[in-house]
Formats: structure tokens, sequence, C-alpha cells
């Protein structure tokens, strides 16, 4: 039986499609998934996530724990702060990507993705030691929404007291929003826009969307513009993108790896990796045609026409008016170089490009800016 968000009644009220997704009923669109996308990368849009999961970690061997868990160096966050980082098996493979705040000096928060919720919750239980630390899974508990857009600073800052414009790229702090108390705000996001992800107690999930819809010119958006949204960043999607049969290095993301920290689950198999060499990578893929859209499991083909990948993520980009995909193909293979999908019947070229696709949004101004 699928799961519903607390603001699932305010979904169908306006007007949404509802989809399953993640064990989740979600909004997959409102009106228009592209007049969706449009509102985000131009002014603002707001999501319900709150189908993610939410783990809190304690006690004093929280921090070291987590480290050996995870790929990235958590001695590297402190408080008010947070990190990508991946979950892996013994043999490399994916099991989650996820982000994690260090709430407290002994307070860490996961964020993980839906449809691993229960299995990322069994692995932590799993590998969880005697003492020093403790599990706790409000995801049921909690209600996240996301404002994303050029002007998410503006609108939130109407809402609340605290330094949200003093906050940086991957940051968390605690206080009032919209009278609520609690609420934690982070500079997270997943569309390539500035975005504050809200998270709030299920009690006071409806009041905080009302209180953000209620700035007016804000657009609802749903996991079509979501997916859109990401793509164009060249963010991944697990279970299309990753899963557990891909490591991070073969999906390009050795910079969330940190294979000098020490010891992790899943370490031996990368260096192994790293000293043998990958069988694949992930690429960007590029159309120069609107009508030349790549999708989800189409195969690759060299010029001769050999089978030489698949593309994982693809869609038409509607910010670029292109086709833009993720794909995986032999490591030889470099930006600049053409590959080719089957699409009715032609082989068509796709030019491997470096993502993001877009060469500015307001996430990157904003980081160039603190340069």
């Amino acid at each position: 039986m699928l799961k519903s968000t607390p603001l699932r009644k305010v979904h169908i009220d306006l007007g949404a499609a509802l989809v399953p997704f993640g064990g989740w009923e979600m909004p997959l669109r409102y009106k228009s998934e592209l007049q969706e996308h449009a509102a985000v990368r131009s002014r603002a849009g707001v999501f319900d996530l709150s189908h993610m999961g939410e783990f809190l970690v304690r006690g004093p061997e929280a921090a070291a724990w987590l480290n050996s868990l995870l790929t990235n160096d958590l001695r590297k966050l402190s408080p008010g702060r947070a990190q990508y980082s991946f979950l892996l098996r013994e043999d490399g493979g994916i099991i989650d990507d996820l982000i994690v705040y260090q709430l407290e000096p002994e307070l860490f928060m996961l964020v993980v993705n839906a449809a691993t919720t229960e299995k990322d919750w069994g692995w932590l239980e799993e590998h969880l030691p005697a003492t020093g630390v403790s599990l706790e899974n409000i995801s049921e508990a909690t209600v996240l929404i996301a404002l994303s857009g050029p002007e998410s600073e503006s609108l939130i800052r109407q809402l609340t007291d605290l330094p949200v414009g003093e906050m940086p790229y991957y940051a968390c702090v605690k206080g009032t929003v919209a009278g609520i108390p609690d609420v934690l705000v982070a500079t997270t996001g997943y569309t390539g826009e500035w975005t504050y992800e809200l998270f709030v107690r299920e009690s006071h999930g409806l009041s905080l969307w009302e209180a953000i819809m209620n700035l007016g010119e804000i657009t609802p958006a749903g996991l079509s513009a979501r997916n859109t949204l990401r793509l164009e960043m060249g963010y991944l999607l697990y279970g299309t993108d990753i899963d557990e049969q891909t490591t991070p290095l073969e999906a390009g993301i050795s910079w969330a790896v940190k294979l000098d920290k020490g010891n992790f689950i899943g370490r031996e198999a990368l260096l192994h990796q790293k000293e043998f060499g990958l069988r694949r990578r992930l690429f960007g893929l590029l159309s120069d045609s609107p009508r030349a859209i790549p999708r989800n499991g189409m195969l690759l083909y060299n010029q001769e026409g050999k089978e030489i990948g698949r593309i994982t993520s693809g869609s038409i980009s509607p910010s670029l008016s292109k086709g833009i995909a993720l794909g995986y193909l032999p490591p030889e293979y470099k930006v600049g170089m053409t590959v080719y999908m089957a699409l009715r019947g032609e082989m068509v070229p796709l030019t491997i490009v470096r993502p993001p696709f877009l060469p500015e949004t307001s996430l990157t101004r904003r980081q160039k800016a603190r340069v």
C-alpha cells in the first residue's frame, strides 16, 4: 500500500496528478511540468519532499561510527554544516546516496532516499555498535518542504529572522519560520537553483506550506519538473543512474569519496577498482535536436554500430530545448567525442559533455560571488 505525505489533500486541491514513487503517492505535476520547471529556474517553486527518510544519529561515538560507514570525511564537518556522501556495500556497490547534517557536536541527521529508507535503516541497525551511538527514525514525524529558485532568499526572509542570507551552501540552522518553532532550514537542494529545504514536525507541515504559498508568485512543482531540473545539473537519481551494482567511481563522484581518511565499508573494493581501472564511467550526453530526445534505458552505439553503453537518464532540457542524458560508456571515451542512439530507425549522434548542462544558475552565481 502506498504511503501519503501529510500534504496529500493540498496536492489534490491544487489539481496534482498523483503517481507512485518510491513507495509513496506523490505529485507528478500540477498543471504543466514545463511551467513548473521554468518557475524554479526564473522565480521560485515549492516541492513537498516529505517522502524522504530522516534518521537521527546521537552519541559520543556517532561521528566516528558514521565515518566508518560513509565515503566522505565527516571530520571536515562542524555543527551547522552538511555533506553529500554514499553508503556502500563491502564490494563498493551503492546502497544509497545521502546528505548528512551535523546539528550538534554529538548529533547528526541523515536524509536518505524514499525508496531506500527501510533498506538504509536495516543496514545502519546491523552495523550499530553496542554502546556510544543511538539511532532514531523520524521519517514519519517529519515534513520536508523545499523552496527553490532565484527569488527563494527574498521570499524566505519574509517568514523568518534567521540569517538565511548569510548561510553558505550545504549549511543548516534551526529557528522559527512563519511563527513555527524548531524548523531546520538547510541550504541543500536538488534543482541547481539556490534552495532552502525546511524540515518541520508533521503537525506543523500544513501551516508551513500555506505560509510559503501565501507569499504569492510561488509555483508548486512536482516530480516531473524536479527530474528535468536535476538532470540539467547532472545530479544522480538513485535506482536510475546509480544502484548496488554501481560504485561512486564509476558514477564520476570521486569527490565525495575520501579514500585517504581511513577505513570505511567498501573502501578496499574502491581501492582495487582504482588500481586496476574502471570498466565503465557515467558521462553527460547532448543532442543538438529538440526532436531527438534520449530516454532512460536506450542503448548507445559507436560509429560502427556496436553497442557500447546505455542511457540511464534522458529527457528534453526545457532550458536548452535540446535532448540531454546521462549514460554509462567505456572509460576510454572522452568529452567531445560522439556516440549514437537508435531513434525511429536512425542512428542519432550525441556529443559527450561534462555536466552540468546549464552554464549558470542562481546556485552557481551565488557560489562564484562567494569566491
